[in-house]
């Protein structure tokens, strides 16, 4: 198959190879001679469109098209317009709950003191200011060699989250901070936790502390101000967290347990084709066997939030939609922006031509369920099924936001492919096959499969094994290599 017809009523076909002049294409019944060569992953006229004309994609508007486009042209960011608007009405016009497939399934995991279930038995070191960064490195060292030795069997590694705030910071930005530390201090995949304090910062551990919850076991404070050998008093406390974390063994643990993050990041034109359609799929068999998803990146549903907004659970969930997706358009426009500045060079390049057609790509990685909550930055999870959270397209600021909200993993979909991972384990998921074989060192799973002729059914169930096996200790290709980030959200004044 060389390209595809997404929805009928499509007025362009996207190429799933490198198609050339003269090539002539059968989609939806019409045949179509190309006019132009046409790389995979991009857009070509199924019709004659008239200027001002929307362009027809998924079955939505992508955009308008600038000039008259012949059949058989290429459609891209040369004859194609956004036709997005700022802070919009809406009204609720709610779909039939879909019927999701329930599956009996189960990982191992570690159950925690208050419930809670986590994917991996950690410890984690959690900088309050940026100051101490470097201490923090040289801990999450001393722990991993002595978790190296095998002395520490039940414990799977050791993180220093490292970050540059805490100090000189105001208002709402510092309250940001202190949130999302204080979030990612309770994460179930902890089986330890190291605040790391300097002594005179802003966010100092004495005010910290008033985030915490300060019965948790897995708790531990150093000041490195108050102590003659900072790095010799951390390694006290890790030895004591080694031997607590190491008290915990993993368990067999419902599907209904399993809270997974969804994320793209450096897409292409077959990111709404392949890997975006998978993860949907696979999120509502989560949500479907009684699991829950996290969708965030608000910029990129600017274009296809009434689909989301239709399927929210009920009317105050619904207002929840709107006022996330308006509330982030007013932070585009009270910083000088526009709302439809989103595809970067990589998307423009791998055939995403405006906003409009990469949102009703990204979307799909939702699945068909309905909305059941609606969460801010920082914020953590509160509700099963599929829930929506606040924060931009940024892969750094977005994953430590799943992070933050408790989910235990996340699905990272790209057609362009990077190394990037955040503080909990991130399957990458290429688009193709050919980013798959060249970039073996960052991909975990390949939905190109779907293109070279494997099946959704067939596809979804192995990604399925595949997430269930990191869930019960399977390391990411991330893991294997240390590569873990935390980015925080910023918004204000620096002092």
């Amino acid at each position: 198959m060389k390209a595809i017809l997404i929805h009928d009523g499509d007025s362009v076909g996207v190429a799933l190879e490198n198609l050339t002049a003269g090539e002539t294409v059968t989609l939806g019944g019409q045949t179509v001679t190309l006019s132009e060569d046409i790389t995979r992953g991009h857009k070509f006229a199924l019709k004659d469109i008239a200027e001002g004309e929307p362009i027809i994609k998924y079955g939505y508007a992508i955009g308008v098209a600038k000039c008259l486009i012949h059949k058989g042209e290429h459609v891209h960011s040369h004859n194609v317009k956004t036709g997005l608007a700022g802070e919009m009405s809406y009204s609720y016009n709610k779909m039939p709950a879909a019927a999701l497939k329930s599956v009996d399934a189960t990982f191992n995991g570690y159950n925690r003191a208050d419930g809670s279930v986590g994917i991996r038995n950690e410890i984690w070191i959690i900088p309050t200011v940026f100051c101490v960064n470097n201490i923090a490195r040289v801990l999450e060292r001393y722990a991993q060699d002595k978790i190296a030795s095998g002395a520490f069997k039940n414990v799977d590694g050791c993180l220093a989250l490292t970050h540059p705030y805490g100090c000189s910071q105001m208002g709402e930005d510092q309250a940001t901070t202190q949130k999302v530390l204080a979030a990612l201090a309770r994460h179930p995949n902890c089986g330890g936790v190291l605040i790391l304090g300097l002594g005179c910062e802003n966010n100092n551990i004495g005010v910290f502390k008033q985030f915490l919850d300060l019965n948790d076991p897995r708790l531990r404070f150093v000041n490195s101000q108050e102590e003659s050998d900072e790095v010799e008093a951390g390694e006290k406390v890790i030895d004591e967290l080694l031997e607590l974390a190491n008290k915990c063994e993993r368990e067999p643990v419902p599907l209904s347990e399993l809270r997974i993050g969804l994320k793209c990041g450096g897409s292409d034109g077959l990111s709404g084709i392949t890997a975006n359609p998978l993860i949907g799929r696979l999120s509502d068999v989560v949500v479907g066997s009684h699991g829950t998803s996290v969708m965030t990146e608000v910029p990129e549903m600017f274009g296809a939030e009434q689909i989301l907004m239709n399927r929210a659970h009920d009317e105050a969930t619904f207002e929840k939609c709107v006022h996330l997706i308006n509330n982030f358009k007013h932070y585009f426009t009270s910083h000088g922006q526009v709302v439809s500045e989103n595809p970067s060079p990589g998307n423009k390049a791998g055939g995403i031509t405006t906003l409009e057609d990469k949102s009703l790509g990204c979307v799909q990685k939702g699945g068909m369920a309905e909305v059941s909550d609606v969460l801010m930055y920082g914020d953590t999870l509160k509700s099963k099924g599929l829930n929506l959270l606040q924060g931009p397209g940024n892969d750094g600021v977005s994953s430590t936001a799943l992070a933050a909200a408790g989910c235990h993993m996340v699905l990272f979909s790209t057609g362009r492919g990077t190394p990037f991972a955040t503080a909990i384990p991130t399957i990458k998921i290429s688009t193709n096959s050919d980013l798959f074989q060249r970039k073996g060192d960052w991909i975990d799973f390949n939905a190109g499969q779907l293109v070279d002729g494997k099946d959704f059914e067939t596809l979804t169930q192995e990604l399925l094994d595949y997430v269930l096996a990191v869930a019960s200790g399977k390391l990411t290709k991330s893991e294997q290599h240390g590569y873990h980030e935390i980015v925080i959200w910023k918004d204000g004044v620096t002092m």
